[in-house]
């Protein structure tokens, strides 16, 4: 008989506090990294409230608790990004500083490999613009 529970990726990163040390540090590599100039500058001043939702919502969408959902509903990504013009160069700046980030905090090879792929996954599915058509729907 297996007893065993799965691990979500929610509790593999170290739950609230691995979520938020992953958001901080996304967060200071967008403010910092020259590569990252086109997508910061469509955040405001502050990440603070940037900040806030990106870990609301992603304590919700690894398997933790649905955060982001209680306040505001269902994220309908592609929604709430339409407004803003995101194209490869945008995808890439915030992948590169979630990649770095990721990579930086999670030694499980395995585990980073998955959270990348579900990261680009992601990132893919919020394009909207220039060559937005080519990317395979998800």
């Amino acid at each position: 008989m297996n007893t065993a529970v799965a691990v979500t990726p929610y509790e593999r990163l170290g739950q609230e506090a691995g979520i938020r040390q992953l958001v901080s540090r996304f967060y200071f590599l967008m403010d910092e990294l020259p590569e990252a100039f086109t997508v910061r500058q469509m955040h405001p001043e502050s990440l603070t409230g940037s900040a806030q939702s990106l870990f609301e919502f992603l304590s919700g969408w690894l398997g933790g608790p649905p955060l982001y959902e209680r306040k505001k509903g269902h994220p309908r990504l592609r929604m709430r990004h339409a407004p803003y013009t995101i194209n490869k160069v945008v995808r890439d700046e915030w992948m590169l500083c979630m990649t770095q980030a990721i990579s930086e905090q999670v030694t499980d090879l395995d585990f980073r490999q998955w959270l990348l792929g579900t990261f680009s996954q992601m990132a893919d599915h919020l394009l909207n613009a220039g060559d937005a058509a080519a990317c395979p729907a998800h």
